[in-house]
């Protein structure tokens, strides 16, 4: 190969940029010339590929967000958008590409595979945490240390005013943010979708904490009972508590990335570039153990990643 692409798609996540440097530095060391897609499948589409080297990706290691932009592109569902994105790749003489992102990226970067042969691997950039296949992924770490800090700052509130604080905290399907923020924050309880919410449960652990001491409750946004309006709402409709609500959103996605993450991130990049000179394609780039593993892009999104049994056992002992 002498010509790769690097793009982000998605949901951006803190460690992206890290990965775009790693990228370029590990391409250039090997001769080859690194190209940057900007905005996601809607750049492919569009053609707007542009090249990158040491200039373009200096300083950008410490930078939240993607500097390559990021996008949901339906014109890329469809066939067509597809074949045209193909078109522009070949065109510009691409040879391989690197995908960042989550499941939804990985369904396209499969995708342009399976129609066109086009050499694609994948690497983990989403806070969520949710891919089969790697121990964490690109953000995680970022958004765990994000929300940790929001709610040391609600617990302030929640002390002096003796009050209930019910924090949303991101994850779609999966709890990994809600457990690892509610277990690090001292949450009284935590909501996950892995996990049937008992709201007996909850109203005794409020009950038990007494009316003038504060309680925080941590609710993964794809909880079956709802989010944390919804469980507001419950609490005052069936037990008569008031409580005030906090959703984190979107703050979670923001920030300079952390240590673990430009490292994690770093480590990807390099070995990404690596897997494609080897050969190796419609894989996901991990790590598990520390070490880097191969995961057929398929598998990331159809296995469930689950959340460790002891890590529940454990939120349950200390919350």
């Amino acid at each position: 190969m002498k010509k790769i692409a690097v793009f982000t798609s998605g949901g951006d996540a803190p460690g992206m940029n890290a990965l775009i440097r790693a990228v370029v530095r590990s391409s250039i060391a090997k001769g080859i010339e690194v190209f940057g897609i900007v905005g996601g499948f809607s750049g492919m589409i569009e053609g707007n590929i542009i090249k990158l080297g040491r200039k373009e990706t200096a300083n950008i290691i410490s930078l939240g967000g993607t500097i390559l932009k990021t996008s949901r592109s339906k014109e890329f569902m469809q066939k067509g958008g597809r074949a045209a994105a193909a078109e522009k790749l070949k065109n510009n003489g691409i040879e391989g590409i690197i995908a960042c992102g989550g499941d939804g990226t990985f369904h396209g970067a499969h995708d342009i595979w399976e129609e066109h042969k086009i050499p694609i691997v994948g690497t983990p950039g989403t806070i969520d945490n949710d891919l089969y296949g790697t121990d964490y992924t690109i953000g995680f770490d970022t958004a765990i240390n994000t929300a940790a800090e929001a709610i040391d700052k609600i617990r302030d509130t929640a002390d002096s005013h003796g009050r209930v604080f019910i924090v949303e905290v991101m994850g779609r399907h999966a709890g990994f943010i809600a457990m690892d923020v509610g277990i690090s924050a001292g949450a009284e309880f935590i909501a996950v979708p892995e996990t049937v919410t008992n709201l007996d449960q909850l109203y005794q652990r409020i009950l038990t904490q007494g009316k003038q001491q504060r309680t925080i409750v941590i609710v993964g946004e794809g909880d079956e009972v709802g989010g944390a309006t919804t469980f507001a709402q419950i609490l005052k409709d069936q037990y008569e508590i008031d409580a005030k609500v906090t959703i984190l959103g979107h703050i979670q996605r923001g920030g300079s990335p952390t240590v673990r993450d430009r490292v994690l991130a770093s480590h990807l990049g390099v070995a990404s570039v690596e897997a494609l000179l080897a050969g190796k394609t419609d894989v996901m780039i991990g790590e598990i153990n520390s070490k880097i593993a191969y995961t057929p892009l398929k598998d990331t999104w159809s296995k469930k990643k689950p959340i460790h049994e002891y890590q529940i056992q454990l939120a349950d002992i200390l919350t």
